[in-house]
């Protein structure tokens, strides 16, 4: 069942219209998402019958492609939908957050990469570059995947650095299993990138791991 066939009343684009996005309903709010339901279920069923499946609203989101189309009355289509919708998210609240916080701490760093990090299913690393203002200049993902020394090179790491004339740099990187500590194999290559940086006079000033809605400092652990 489609929207427009949904009594006039009971219409989310209607509902939206006349009192504000705030008014609808998650299901409903999914459902302008989604446009149509399924051969059984209207659309704000499915809508509802999704958020209950995934046991949240934000988890969700957070669904693969795999997982959102072994749903009964989800296709190809709307799992691209949805993850277009997560998708957009992060990058709001990326952009929001490199808004509201400076890069003044590790918590403001961690504050503006969190949401795009703390969901990769593959471990990520990435280079932010810094101006002598500590403004964030230039962001460069060097490697996915298994992170250890052998794949991720100071030269790949610092080639991106001199190309933006960086002043510093924080690298990043997630552990998808949602634990941010440090493990022997991160620690040797922080201090190897960190050699590398001073040889350049390009310092590395932290390195932050995001785990699930937590983070690890290098830095304020002392191993930097």
């Amino acid at each position: 069942m489609r929207i427009k066939e949904i009594p006039e009343t009971e219409r989310p684009y209607e509902k939206l219209e006349k009192y504000g996005a705030e008014y609808l309903s998650n299901s409903e709010l999914l459902g302008i998402i989604l446009k149509t339901g399924s051969k059984k279920m209207r659309v704000t069923e499915l809508s509802s019958y999704l958020i209950n499946r995934a046991g949240s609203f934000s988890a969700l989101f957070q669904m693969s492609s795999s997982e959102l189309t072994k749903i009964n009355g989800i296709g190809r289509v709307k799992s691209i939908q949805i993850q277009a919708v997560e998708e957009i998210i992060k990058r709001v609240s990326k952009e929001e957050g490199k808004k509201k916080f400076k890069v003044n701490s590790p918590e403001s760093i961690a504050k503006i990469y969190m949401e795009e990090m703390r969901r990769l299913k593959q471990e990520r690393i990435l280079i932010i570059s810094l101006n002598t203002k500590y403004d964030i200049i230039k962001e460069d993902v060097v490697t996915v995947g298994i992170l250890n020394e052998a794949i991720v090179h100071e030269r790949e790491v610092f080639r991106r650095a001199i190309e933006a004339s960086a002043y510093a740099i924080i690298m990043i990187h997630n552990h998808p299993s949602g634990d941010p500590t440090p493990s022997e194999e991160d620690i040797k290559l922080t201090r190897k990138i960190s050699m590398a940086g001073d040889v350049l006079n390009i310092e590395l000033l932290d390195h932050l791991i995001i785990g699930d809605n937590k983070y690890v400092s290098f830095k304020n652990k002392g191993l930097l």
